[in-house]
């Protein structure tokens, strides 16, 4: 049985507040509010969906995962250790930092930090943009999806697939180049049946994450955002683009933590359980030049 339900948030860390400051608020049009030990960007009615605090690096940190209650954060915890992963139960700062009633966090076999949680417990101001974002599409899919570094790949998968239940949306063979290895990416639903929460991705790297991804309601702010990319001085990582697997027309950009953020509208839903999984042959149907990335 799925018990986790959707990425409730993530955590960066920063040597610069007010780099987040801006970019949450002038490229990504969401509402940068203090907390007690960092930086809030608010989505929508809950106080934050993107934690920012200080650190010695500009890196990921932590994804927050959804469960509906106590009783589920329970078993999870326990599944967890049955199949060999230290859990540590967050102490009442930390449920206090993230706004939640109860927290535990753990480490994946590819050394990816996350923390399961249960019980909002901020406040619930609607959302508004500060440069006329109309909304983004969160609720009971959470705030997007985040693509993690998986190296060991196997057993990083097994625990999310077998141990936490989540369902295996798309699987893709990335050959980056004709003669490269295959690298593996795999995309995994959550019970809230958005088509992709996680994705794991058989390649390193240093900032703690490939890239997380936000959805907003309309594909007019996509484009507006599009426009806004170069005012704001920020790097383009993928040009405009329609992706295969989710159907995500969207964008990708570098964000102040080193890791990419993908602006998009559009993703398909999942029925999960009912949903079989398939197999990405392309990356995009059209569009989404990565090239740019590294130029």
């Amino acid at each position: 049985m799925l018990k986790i339900e959707a990425l409730a948030y993530i955590v960066a860390e920063t040597r610069d507040r007010e780099k987040w400051r801006v970019f949450g608020e002038r490229m990504l049009g969401m509402q940068a509010v203090a907390t007690d030990d960092g930086l809030g960007l608010k989505m929508d009615a809950r106080d934050f969906r993107i934690l920012v605090v200080d650190g010695d690096a500009d890196r990921y940190f932590a994804s927050g995962w959804q469960l509906p209650d106590g009783s589920a954060l329970d078993v999870t915890i326990a599944e967890l250790r049955g199949a060999g992963i230290e859990v540590t139960p967050g102490d009442a700062a930390l449920a206090a930092s993230r706004k939640v009633e109860r927290i535990a966090f753990f480490t994946d076999p590819a050394g990816n930090r996350h923390e399961l949680v249960c019980g909002d417990t901020g406040g619930s101001t609607p959302f508004v943009s500060p440069i006329g974002v109309h909304g983004f599409k969160t609720g009971a899919q959470g705030m997007g999806h985040t693509v993690l570094p998986a190296i060991p790949f196997e057993p990083t998968l097994k625990l999310f697939h077998d141990t936490l239940g989540m369902g295996l949306s798309d699987v893709f063979n990335f050959k980056p180049a004709p003669d490269a290895p295959n690298i593996r990416i795999y995309f995994l639903h959550a019970a809230s049946g958005r088509h992709h929460s996680l994705a794991l991705a058989e390649m390193p790297n240093p900032a703690g994450c490939v890239h997380v991804m936000v959805e907003v309601d309309r594909l007019t702010d996509v484009g507006r955002a599009y426009d806004r990319l170069k005012a704001e001085g920020v790097k383009l990582m993928a040009t405009l683009g329609e992706h295969e697997n989710d159907r995500m027309t969207s964008f990708y950009m570098m964000t102040p933590g080193n890791f990419a953020l993908e602006y998009g509208y559009g993703g398909i839903s999942v029925e999960p359980g009912v949903w079989e999984t398939t197999q990405t042959s392309q990356v995009s149907i059209w569009g989404h030049d990565f090239s740019v990335g590294f130029q």
